[in-house]
């Protein structure tokens, strides 16, 4: 698997763990090192490494490799646990010349990365401390005798040693720290200094304020990236550099695969630290780490150079970022875009020519053409197309380089590229023009703006006309005028056409909704005048009742928009085991050759009814054409690419007709949650919804809904679109505004537009931008409208009807006293309309002993049969 896909991270971790296992230590020490090339480890897989190597280090050759090693490991993370096992570790090797001393330097690093931790750093200055103190018990002289002055200069000094130790501990705010000033005045036989004491008491205060966070992240769950966001709040707000750079390296130790933890941590180094040395190590741990994030490259050159690295480092580490695999095409652009920026700076534009200058052109043609070759193959679309790359390039060429010729090359090349139909690009260009070129080619290039721009025409020509007024003959000012004015009247015919044909869209889609609308009224018309007249008795024997006919009475009617419209209604969703599911029986299927049988032999077909164990296994498919000839072989053929189909049970009415709804069973689980990705695949001109088999009333919790219905600021909510405004068109008009992350046009159910969409920027300032930038803009005659995306929260009844999902059900006041709408007239007798409980008449304005406020509940009124209802009608 690894040498198919190198950077398979858990391939990589399984390889391991089974070669330890083998006891292959050869082969285990290269698979840790081939994994180590490509990844930080963790703190866990570093130890386990550090380990092995000590138990196989024996001779003193050995003991520098395992030094190397933990060279290497602390600096993938800062982790407490690998710094004292690197200081313990190193005591062993105190016999060696200068031993005690490199002892000593590794304690006092290891202080320096993790000493202020607040719950693991006590740790580290305790095992400092007993290391100092056996040194102290090698110094003391012999039982009897008296220490030479070379011992007790010794002496004294091992003590300042630990003196010094303690105090500088006792300063830190650390847990347990009681316990360490109780020990080092028992320690101490002279009183403990009133600095120390006021330092100990400030340590305890700072101690204080911290304990919140650090409860906050025991407590909490992993990753915990809100406690620690708070935590570093907490800190950049004290402003102590040391503490900062700690509670971010905590954050990130577990939380390695957060490109926006690693942006914010990089740019505090960047404007605050500023040391070359931790900077860069940053920087490359989050490239290695986060890979796919193209910002993070961006940052890491400029880093570079800004702390002056040698340029062949900085290319070598741009061929790196394009072996990255990014995940977007306009993630390559931008890289590229950062790397010729740099390579810009370096050139000096007051020489003709330059080794720099060759340079920077060889790269801004290799540019093109690896967006040319790599990225369109991969990602079967530009990434730049309005070929951004290319028109700074002609801005280079024109403003820096005076070389106006190479400009029109490059222009030239960005127009033949799709771009010609744009207003905006004539103008970038002509303005390019009049500032380095010459009022010839500026009128050629607005003339040919007039002929192709599709977009804004009124715009190009009027900066035609404008620049005849100010520049032109009156041949001039002539041919501008003839050449505008039979564009505009051609492009005015062409919108009116548009517009007729919108216009007759919109009169059939009406026409259609009127015919739909009287169809039903026809329908329930006719419904009503077979309702059987009261006291009308259904006879017992009748030859056409039974059970069938008895469920129909039962029931109430279900129905659907049309055939074309397989909406599905709540009384068809409401029974069945899916989206909205309930665990009852279902109605019964029929296999296709049994369908014209249906409505005249319905009790022939047996009811199947959904086993719940199953749910696993199962998806609930929706939203199917009413008028799919075989739903079985149609879902079978598209969902066998997903593994083993067990059962497909289509869902049919009582009159035979498909229902647009069913269930799929796989014979693995895997299968049902690959066939989740085959959510809103079009069938047959309809978006299939695809969505696990859950009991709602066993999950009441459950949601299906895949996007977020909360505030987030970096993307846009537009209404108003033209229906006809495709994806492509849109992402045309918001990309001028920030870097388009995404955009998702909103559809009904039948798959056709609502004139709604979203738009996602790469961040909340860009969104801003756009906001401001786009709202009101008028797109295909239509004004749109521009918001951040904020969607209101859904008000649900506070009691939804028994039996109902509680997105359906409906306020009670919606209905008249029997159910119907207020518009239909009411059979109650109005005896029974009065209020049970007559609220008490008002005395200076206040309601007394009204029964709403009592605690009790109301007494029901009394159920009376028909006999008693005849009673009270023929009642004198």
């Amino acid at each position: 698997k690894l040498s198919i896909n190198a950077f398979d991270y858990n391939c990589h971790l399984d390889l391991i763990k089974l070669l330890r296992q083998e006891g292959e230590l050869v082969k285990l020490r290269r698979a840790r090192q081939k994994m180590s090339e490509l990844f930080p480890l963790t703190e866990e897989i570093w130890l386990d490494w550090l380990k092995d190597e000590i138990k196989m280090a024996s001779e003193n050759s050995e003991r520098e490799k395992v030094y190397e090693l933990f060279e290497r490991a602390v600096k993938d993370y800062i982790c407490p646990e690998i710094w004292l096992e690197y200081a313990q570790y190193s005591i062993g090797g105190i016999g060696q010349e200068g031993g005690i001393e490199k002892v000593r330097s590794i304690f006092e690093r290891a202080l320096t990365a993790v000493g202020l931790h607040v719950t693991k750093g006590t740790a580290l200055w305790e095992a400092y401390r007993e290391f100092e103190n056996a040194i102290l018990e090698t110094a003391q002289p012999a039982p009897g005798s008296v220490p030479s002055p070379e011992q007790q200069q010794m002496l004294c000094s091992q003590l300042e040693k630990i003196h010094t130790l303690f105090r500088r501990q006792l300063g830190i705010p650390l847990l347990d720290m009681e316990a360490s000033y109780a020990e080092y005045e028992e320690w101490s036989e002279d009183p403990i200094p009133e600095t120390i004491i006021k330092n100990y008491k400030k340590a305890l205060q700072q101690l204080e304020k911290c304990k919140p966070y650090e409860e906050a992240l025991l407590g909490a769950e992993t990753p915990k990236l809100a406690e620690y966001q708070a935590y570093i709040d907490f800190e950049m707000k004290a402003g102590d550099p040391a503490r900062i750079q700690l509670i971010y390296e905590r954050a990130l130790a577990e939380n390695c695969l957060v490109p926006d933890l690693w942006a914010r941590y990089n740019q505090y180094l960047d404007r605050q630290l500023k040391v070359k040395e931790l900077v860069l190590s940053a920087h490359d741990r989050a490239v290695r780490n986060c890979p796919w994030t193209v910002g993070l490259w961006i940052r890491y050159l400029l880093a570079m150079e800004r702390h002056r690295v040698d340029h062949g480092v900085i290319s070598e580490m741009f061929e790196k970022a394009l072996n990255a695999g990014f995940i977007q095409a306009t993630d390559y652009v931008e890289i590229w875009q950062a790397y010729l920026d740099y390579l810009r700076r370096r050139v000096d534009f007051t020489q003709d020519s330059s080794k720099e200058l060759e340079e920077l052109r060889s790269a801004f043609a290799r540019a093109v053409e690896y967006l040319k070759q790599e990225v369109e193959e991969r990602f079967s679309e530009s990434g730049d197309p309005s070929c951004t790359i290319m028109q700074n390039w002609a801005r280079v060429e024109a403003r820096l380089c005076n070389n106006m010729q190479k400009a029109r090359e490059l222009w030239d090349n960005i127009m033949t590229k799709g771009n010609a139909k744009y207003a905006n690009m004539w103008l970038e260009y002509y303005n390019l023009e009049r500032a380095h070129g010459d009022t010839q080619h500026c009128r050629k290039a607005l003339h040919r703006a007039v002929q192709c721009t599709s977009d804004y025409p009124e715009h190009v020509c009027e900066v035609l006309l404008t620049l005849e007024r100010i520049e032109g003959t009156l041949e001039d000012w002539d041919a501008a005028v003839q050449k505008t004015e039979n564009r505009l009247a051609r492009v005015n015919e062409q919108r009116a056409k548009a517009a007729e044909k919108e216009a007759a869209l919109a009169k059939q889609e009406e026409e259609k909704a009127e015919q739909r609308k009287q169809a039903r009224a026809e329908k329930k018309a006719s419904k009503k005048a077979k309702k059987p007249k009261i006291g009308d008795k259904r006879k017992a024997d009748d030859d056409d009742e039974g059970e069938w006919g008895q469920e129909e009475e039962e029931q109430p009617s279900k129905r659907h928009k049309g055939d074309d419209d397989g909406v599905l209604l709540e009384e068809d969703m409401e029974v069945e085991t899916g989206l909205f599911g309930r665990s009852e029986p279902e109605k019964p299927y029929r296999p296709a050759n049994q369908k014209e049988k249906a409505s005249t032999s319905r009790k022939d077909i047996p009811k199947v009814l959904h086993d719940s164990s199953k749910d696993s296994v199962t998806v609930f498919v929706s939203n199917l054409s009413y008028n799919m000839a075989d739903p079985e072989a149609k879902l079978r053929e598209l969902f066998e690419s997903c593994g083993e189909v067990a059962e497909i049970r289509p869902v049919f009415s009582n009159k035979g007709t498909f229902r647009g709804y069913c269930y799929v069973e796989f014979k693995e689980e895997k299968s049902a949650l690959q066939a989740l990705g085959l959510d809103r695949k079009v069938v047959e001109g309809r978006p299939m919804f695809v969505s696990p088999c859950v009991d709602k009333n066993k999950n009441p919790d459950f949601k299906v809904f895949r996007y977020s219905t909360t505030l987030e600021k970096h993307k846009l909510f537009i209404s108003g679109l033209p229906f006809s405004c495709t994806k492509e068109e849109l992402e045309d008009v918001c990309k001028a505004h920030g870097n388009v992350k995404d955009i998702r046009l909103v559809t009904n159910r039948a798959g056709k537009p609502k004139g709604l969409a979203y738009v996602e920027y790469e961040n909340e300032a860009q969104a801003s931008q756009a906001v401001l930038k786009m709202d009101g803009l008028t797109v295909k005659e239509h004004v749109i409208k521009v918001a951040i995306s904020n969607p209101p929260l859904r008000k649900l009844p506070d009691k939804p009807e028994a039996g109902r999902a509680s997105q359906f059900a409906v306020p009670r006041q919606v209905y008249g006293a029997r159910g119907k709408g207020r518009t239909q007239l009411s059979m109650m007798p109005r005896a029974l309309q009065r209020q049970s409980n007559p609220v008490a008449k008002a005395e200076n304005g206040m309601v007394q002993n009204s029964p709403a406020s009592s605690s009790e509940p109301p007494e029901e009124p009394k159920k009376m049969s028909n006999a008693d209802f005849a009673k009270m009608l023929l009642k004198k």
